[in-house]
């Protein structure tokens, strides 16, 4: 079976490095990295990843601005996008859920289960 591609849209390097590990042990996963929203969509153009692991507060170009230029796209306008924010405030879940996240997770990950179960659920 061909490996899932993730991408995975964080600017700080640690968390980007975390997710990394995190995703490939927890399956067949090609997991590809960007640091702004700017450089994922460059990215995801070129890959077409089957889901999309965003971070919301970022330079250049932040996770609501990537979303939503995602979501003008033909090809992007059903990827799934996980929202990941390190401020777990309930408009900023309501906020990345109406620009077009299809679900969230707070940083930091402390229960790696939950984003897991989210990852299978959206690549199913």
């Amino acid at each position: 079976m061909e490996a899932k591609k993730i991408l995975v849209v964080e600017d700080n390097e640690d968390t980007r490095e975390i997710l990394l590990y995190r995703l490939k042990s927890m399956g067949n996963y090609e997991v590809l990295l960007a640091s702004n929203g700017k450089e994922a969509l460059q990215i995801a153009t070129q890959t077409k990843p089957d889901l999309i692991i965003m971070d919301l507060k970022m330079p250049v170009m932040d996770g609501w601005e990537a979303t939503k230029a995602l979501r003008k796209t033909d090809w992007g306008k059903d990827l799934p996008v996980i929202a990941l924010t390190a401020q777990a405030m309930e408009r900023d879940e309501e906020k990345a859920l109406g620009v077009g996240c299809n679900d969230y997770i707070a940083k930091p990950i402390m229960d790696y289960a939950i984003l897991k179960k989210k990852v299978e659920k959206l690549l199913k």
